[in-house]
C-alpha cells in the first residue's frame, strides 16, 4: 500500500483547503490515531507557534483532529516518542520557509524514518512552500537559488516554489543552472506523488518531465 506525497506550492492553512480535505480524506489509518500531525520545523527561527495557530483553525474548519509536533532541533527528531507520534498519524504536514534548517534537523533521524513509513503504509505527508522543497533532492538553495541535496522524500525533481514571489532574473538563473526537472508551483498549486504516479493540481509550469 502506497500514500500520497504532496508537495504545495505555498499558503499552508490558507491556500489549499479543497486540496486538503480531499488528501486527509483519503489517507488510510487502521489502527493508527487519525490525527494529522503538523510540524512547523522549518520556521523554528521565525514564528513556529503563528503556523500552529493556523493549524488548529485549519482542522477546526475542515474537521480535523490537528496536533503540533514542535521539534525545532535535531535532538528532538531523535526522540523515539516524538517518531511514535508522527507514525501514528494518518497525515503529517510538514510547513515553515527555512529548508536547510528543516533538512539538518530531520535527515537520517527517527522522526524521518517515521514519515517514510506513513507515506509506505498509506498515509499523507504533505510538504507547503520551502518545506516542500526541502523534501526533495535536489533542493533549490535559497541563499542564491542553485542546487543542494535535499531530502530525497522525493528524488529526480526540483521545486521552485511561492514562484510569484521569485524575480524574472532569479528564476532564470536557477533554471539555467538546473539539471534535473524544476516544477515551478505558485501558492495554491501542487504536485502529488502516489506510488510512480504524478499528478498536478492547479495552474504550474513543469520544466523536464517528471519520471
Amino acid at each position: 500500500m502506497t500514500g500520497i506525497i504532496a508537495l504545495q506550492g505555498g499558503g499552508p492553512f490558507v491556500a489549499n483547503d479543497e486540496l486538503d480535505a480531499r488528501l486527509v480524506a483519503s489517507a488510510v489509518f487502521a489502527g493508527r490515531t487519525g490525527r494529522v500531525v503538523v510540524l512547523p520545523t522549518a520556521d523554528a527561527f521565525e514564528h513556529p507557534e503563528r503556523l500552529v495557530v493556523a493549524a488548529m483553525k485549519w482542522g477546526e474548519r475542515l474537521g480535523f483532529e490537528v496536533e503540533p509536533l514542535m521539534v525545532m532541533r535535531r535532538a528532538e527528531a531523535l526522540d523515539e516518542a516524538a517518531a511514535e507520534v508522527v507514525r501514528a498519524a494518518k497525515a503529517v504536514y510538514l510547513v515553515g520557509d527555512q529548508p536547510l534548517h528543516l533538512r539538518s534537523v530531520l535527515k537520517n533521524t527517527p522522526v524521518w524514518t517515521a514519515l517514510a513509513e506513513v507515506v509506505s503504509l498509506g498515509g499523507v505527508v504533505a510538504g507547503c512552500a520551502g518545506s516542500a522543497a526541502a523534501l526533495c533532492d535536489p533542493m533549490v538553495d535559497p541563499r542564491g537559488g542553485a542546487f543542494t541535496l535535499g531530502l530525497g522524500l522525493v528524488s529526480g525533481v526540483a521545486l521552485v516554489t511561492e514562484s510569484e514571489s521569485w524575480s524574472p532574473e532569479r528564476l532564470h538563473r536557477t533554471l539555467a543552472l538546473a539539471n534535473t526537472p524544476v516544477a515551478i508551483l505558485p501558492t495554491g498549486s501542487a504536485l502529488l506523488r502516489c506510488a510512480a504516479v504524478w499528478e498536478r493540481v492547479g495552474q504550474m509550469e513543469v520544466r523536464g518531465d517528471l519520471v
